[in-house]
């Protein structure tokens, strides 16, 4: 690792799983937890991990940093964050005042019913806008009103109520979904937006062999210049760039989250060498990958 100690717990990410997640007998048949935002809750977010799961803070008072990948957070009364899964975070510094609540849900509850079906036109990088939402004061109080009557059925579960907490659970992310859609003008946009969306996970998918944009251009049928024209109007930068930073994102998770040397990571993300790596780390960031594990490793171990 080019020399760099890392502290133990960053080689190895605990993945979280909800079916482990155990607070009374009920909870082994159901699809959701609610938790009170204290600190006995907290404890398991203080080290960096991923779920199985999608994980929301909702801050009601005091505050809180949640660190989501390379990005922090600041959260405080009236913000929501919701991690989705296999998204690696961790929650720092709180206040003595924090009060809120922790919701966790499967993810076949959110993306199976909701983003694959009517609200595929909302999928315009959903993620990093959803990682830190902060609510009009009326829109936070009905969403602490619902996320209680959640956590209500949560604490006496039956058959049918659970099916009410599912739906209350929908209804709150939709109420997310719109707020954010509100705040982010580009998602109005209907124009291609399919298309757009079809990038975003092909590029998920392929970053790791092809680098190109006339690739991504020809797997959805139009030229690398309308590819552009799309990428542009959707989130402010040329495809290029979009792979590029797909590329960095996983070259960032891979010099703080694993052991790999970084010849190693060259190959694993396919680059031909090491130099490569380097040299594109350089012409992106204006520093060496080493520089850049040294510039991330103090953010987890500061």
């Amino acid at each position: 690792m080019s020399g760099l100690v890392i502290a133990p717990y960053l080689m190895n990410i605990k993945r979280s799983e909800l079916k482990k997640i155990l607070q009374k007998t009920e909870d082994k048949n159901l699809s959701f937890r609610v938790f009170d935002l204290e600190k006995e809750h907290l404890e398991s977010y203080q080290q960096p991990h991923k779920n199985d799961h999608f994980f929301i803070i909702v801050v009601a008072t005091g505050k809180v940093e949640i660190q989501i990948e390379d990005k922090i957070h600041f959260l405080k009364a009236g913000k929501i964050s919701i991690v989705f899964p296999e998204q690696i975070c961790f929650i720092s510094n709180f206040s003595d005042d924090l009060t809120g609540k922790i919701i966790l849900f499967e993810e076949v509850l959110f993306c199976s019913d909701i983003l694959k079906n009517e609200l595929s036109p909302y999928n315009v990088n959903l993620s990093a806008n959803l990682n830190c939402t902060a609510l009009p004061n009326q829109e936070f109080e009905e969403a602490i009103t619902l996320v209680k009557s959640i956590q209500g059925i949560y604490n006496k579960p039956s058959l049918v109520k659970k099916e009410q907490a599912r739906f209350y659970i929908k209804v709150f992310l939709l109420g997310l979904i719109e707020s954010v859609h509100g705040q982010h003008p580009v998602l109005h946009q209907k124009t291609n937006q399919h298309i757009y969306i079809g990038f975003k996970k092909l590029l998920n998918q392929q970053y790791r062999s092809e680098r190109t944009v006339q690739y991504y251009a020809s797997q959805l049928s139009i030229t690398p210049k309308k590819l552009n024209e799309i990428t542009k109007k959707h989130c402010g930068e040329t495809a290029i760039n979009a792979i590029h930073n797909r590329i960095l994102t996983e070259i960032k998770r891979q010099l703080l989250f694993s052991d790999l040397s970084h010849k190693e990571i060259a190959f694993e993300l396919g680059f031909s060498s090491p130099s490569a790596l380097n040299k594109f780390v350089r012409a992106k960031l204006k520093e060496t990958p080493t520089e850049l594990q040294q510039e991330l490793a103090q953010i987890y171990t500061a």
